[in-house]
């Protein structure tokens, strides 16, 4: 897990982890094919696919993950957990800063036990977390578009 301590202020730094993660993460089971993890890596805003078995997280994968291995091997294979996980009591300024220095957009929040509790979204902008209405919206545009495309 990510090692977060109190203290560095930013934006929605004000609560916890678990007041600003999406609480509904798109997830693949952990016998996930290499190629299903690139096809939910295909999507617009998907950055980092959950590898679960039930409600246990047992790996991420970024595209970086996946670069140069065979399509029809298993998923699991080429996960890391390591550095991308955050407890949900952590401090979300605290998180924001680790996540901006580190130039990276997402944390799997999980408790002691590896349980998936949601998905820790930094904005492309960097100044604040992706919230569950955002997610909301875009998919509702989305949906949208296409019916005014077809």
């Amino acid at each position: 897990m990510l090692d977060a301590a109190p203290g560095t202020p930013g934006a929605q730094a004000s609560g916890v982890v678990r007041g600003v993660m999406l609480t509904e993460p798109k997830t693949l089971p952990a016998c996930a094919s290499v190629d299903d993890a690139r096809a939910v890596l295909a999507g617009d805003h998907v950055h980092m696919v959950l590898l679960t078995q039930g409600a246990t997280l047992l790996g991420t994968l970024t595209g970086a993950d996946l670069v140069d291995v065979p399509a029809d091997e298993p998923a699991l294979a080429w996960s890391v957990l390591s550095g991308r996980t955050v407890p949900p009591d952590a401090s979300a300024g605290v998180v924001l800063g680790l996540l901006v220095r580190a130039s990276s957009r997402r944390l799997a929040v999980v408790d002691a036990d590896r349980t998936l509790l949601g998905l820790l979204c930094l904005k492309r902008s960097g100044t604040g977390f992706c919230s569950d209405t955002d997610v909301a919206a875009r998919a509702a545009d989305s949906t949208t578009r296409r019916r005014t495309i077809l």
